[in-house]
């Protein structure tokens, strides 16, 4: 059987244009090796928070809480009265990503900014009720289950250690 002129051209062209090229392929059971990146405590300290936050994330997921997201409502409910500037800069969130957490904070009505009476060119930081409501749920479920599962892996001793060891890196660093 003869193959017409035209679809033996088109089979060639379309066989030059998808060059032929063998995959290497690793073997799924082989781990990467990471080497000495291990011996970075940076390293290994973003890998336990990107651990930590997804354990979090999971812990309240029914609430749709971020960890910087509760972070914020603990420090607007343990400081009443305070701007939105100083709250930001406590937890080190920078400006324009602040405004927009806060923006979706409001929308769920979980907080509010009301302008200060001692500088109308400052926002103070409150809860509403729902947002108490929230917070309050929030804290019961990282307690009993994120912090519980944290205190069970460490042990209460290591656990103390490890807060005042990052507790020093952050203040003298």
């Amino acid at each position: 059987m003869a193959v017409s002129r035209t679809a033996s051209t088109a089979a060639v062209k379309a066989k030059k244009r998808v060059p032929a090229v063998r995959a290497r392929t690793i073997s799924p059971a082989a781990p990467i090796r990471i080497g000495d990146l291990s011996d970075f405590l940076g390293y290994s300290l973003k890998r336990a928070q990107l651990r930590i936050f997804d354990d979090f994330i999971g812990c309240v997921a029914a609430l749709q809480l971020t960890p910087a997201q509760f972070s914020v409502l603990m420090l607007v409910e343990a400081n009443p009265g305070r701007n939105q500037t100083e709250i930001a800069s406590t937890l080190g969130i920078l400006r324009p990503n602040f405004v927009a957490m806060l923006d979706e904070l409001e929308s769920r009505d979980l907080c509010v900014r009301v302008r200060s009476n001692s500088d109308r060119r400052s926002h103070i930081l409150k809860l509403t009720d729902k947002g108490r409501a929230v917070l309050s749920r929030a804290r019961k479920l990282i307690e009993t289950r994120h912090e519980a599962r944290l205190k069970d892996l460490l042990g209460e001793d290591n656990r103390t250690l490890l807060l005042a060891m990052l507790g020093k890196i952050a203040k003298e660093f």
